[in-house]
């Protein structure tokens, strides 16, 4: 298995010039990761530890990180939804840290 601080850096190297920045938070970003490693090794692909997957690539397709909703909620809140990736600005506190509500259809929350 991928040891977390080679996950960051792969992570980084090819989100940060897209405009994705990894929280300022060490300990929630390690906790998102070891927790998309797991989801890795249970399903075989890395789906949102902050959302409920069904186990099914097809059904989870959304929610593969990043998932689809996370350019939405970035440019709305600086933020997506589980606080992995943020923008800068969200990293130097020049905008406020809201809740980022949940932008998945509850219809792809039912299986």
């Amino acid at each position: 298995m991928m040891d977390i601080e080679k996950l960051y850096e792969m992570l980084k190297k090819a989100q940060e010039p897209k405009g994705y920045f990894f929280n300022t938070d060490k300990a929630r970003v390690s906790e998102m990761l070891s927790a998309l490693l797991v989801n890795k090794e249970r399903y075989g692909y890395m789906v949102c530890p902050c959302r409920l997957a069904s186990g099914t690539r097809e059904a989870d397709q959304d929610i593969i990180c990043p998932c689809v909703y996370r350019t939405q909620d970035v440019e709305q809140f600086g933020s997506c939804y589980c606080n992995l990736y943020v923008s800068q600005d969200w990293n130097q506190g020049k905008i406020s840290r809201e809740y980022v509500p949940e932008r998945r259809p509850p219809e792809k929350m039912g299986f």
